[in-house]
């Protein structure tokens, strides 16, 4: 028996609103490191946060090679939608899923998907990843079947521009963990995370990361300022949670809630209005555990994380911190919680980062600290569907 499971994923965020926001002969090149073998695949390429239709001329799929700017040319395969048709227009609003398409993945062995825009394309649905499996490439050019994409006219990105997900045909008994949340979820932890898969043999789940920066569970930017800190959490979570194989997800969300608002005569786009109680940010949190069990989903959430020194930083925002915090370590109505900041937090000061966990913007984690929540995930969540 196989089935589609998603072997990686992003969530579909505003990109940074900028005079240049609009492309034109420009190839993308996403290197993507698949968690199972199979035979088939499709992608979904995403135009939710799009105004305007946009339009992909052609998508490729092939074993990557050379750090991946580069790939193995004769596993080049044409991806194609509406079966057959290699390009495709996506209205505003709406997703492409691809045909299957035959293409032999072995887990561990990364793939590429490189795709043209030939004309004129908003480039509006993005999201912003980091991580040392998240990096991309564009070209000037249509280099998309290319073995290397050329140095002069080839730059690195993190921004992920359209392509949303990756499915493979696999064995049933394989699945996917969804990790949930903002900047710091689409920073490192995820990836830290799919990394111990590897190193632990766990072969039958894939971490699907469903994160865009600056989002708050409550709120969302109507003004092109702001807008690229996302959608709240009512408009992103139904679509997020819904991974094909998927059956449980990790939330880590709400800081920002907390440290955003700081009053119109600061900033005219943060009143002191969109600070919430801890009860309005607690019964986000039961929103999102209400639309997970309807997908079927176990839920876990992670605690916030220490934000003291950080420009916006009040006691009165780590006293919401910490009463948001308690809800998610004792509640019965999730089914665990991961304790990312007591990881993390100064014993001597638990309202602060540990000296060698702090980013020193005094609310990302560094590097360590993502690798330490990695390795704060329980073994049974990873390995729970495991025969």
């Amino acid at each position: 028996m196989k089935k589609y499971v998603t072997t990686w994923g992003n969530a579909v965020s505003i990109a940074d609103r900028r005079p240049e926001n609009y492309a034109r002969d420009l190839t993308l090149r996403y290197p993507i490191r698949p968690m199972f073998d199979g035979d088939r695949l499709k992608i979904t390429l995403d135009n939710f946060c799009g105004t305007q239709p946009v339009t992909i001329s052609h998508v490729y799929v092939a074993d990557s090679a050379d750090s991946g700017r580069g790939i193995a040319a004769e596993t080049s395969t044409p991806v194609t939608f509406d079966n057959g048709s290699r390009g495709v227009t996506i209205p505003a609003g709406e997703a492409a899923v691809s045909d299957g398409i035959r293409f032999p993945v072995r887990r561990g062995n990364d793939i590429s998907v490189s795709f043209y825009l030939g004309d004129f394309v908003q480039m509006r649905s993005a999201v912003l990843i980091t991580g040392p499996l998240s990096k991309g490439y564009y070209a000037v050019g249509d280099y998309a079947q290319s073995g290397m994409l050329p140095l002069d006219l080839t730059r690195n990105t993190n921004w992920f521009y359209f392509l949303s997900n990756v499915e493979i045909e696999t064995e049933s008994t394989n699945r996917a963990v969804i990790c949930y949340g903002d900047s710091i979820t689409s920073q490192a932890w995820p990836d830290y995370l799919t990394l111990r898969l590897f190193q632990e043999d766990i072969a039958h789940t894939a971490i699907v990361r469903r994160a865009a920066s600056g989002t708050r569970i409550l709120r969302q930017y109507d003004n092109i300022t702001y807008d690229s800190y996302g959608l709240k959490g009512s408009v992103r979570f139904p679509r997020e949670a819904r991974v094909s194989g998927a059956d449980t997800v990790i939330i880590q969300h709400g800081i920002n809630d907390i440290i955003h608002p700081v009053g119109v005569e600061v900033n005219p786009f943060r009143p002191w209005s969109d600070l919430p109680t801890a009860d309005d940010l607690i019964q986000g949190l039961r929103e999102y555990v209400r639309q997970a069990r309807a997908y079927g989903l176990a839920v876990y959430i992670g605690t916030l994380l220490p934000i003291y020194g950080w420009r916006t930083y009040e006691p009165f925002r780590d006293e919401l911190r910490c009463a948001v915090n308690a809800w998610i370590r004792r509640t019965p109505e999730i089914d665990g919680c991961i304790d990312f900041d007591e990881a993390l937090r100064d014993s001597a000061r638990p309202a602060a980062f540990a000296q060698c966990y702090d980013s020193g913007d005094h609310l990302h984690p560094s590097e360590s600290a993502y690798e330490r929540m990695a390795a704060q995930i329980p073994e049974i969540l990873l390995r729970h569907k495991e025969k």
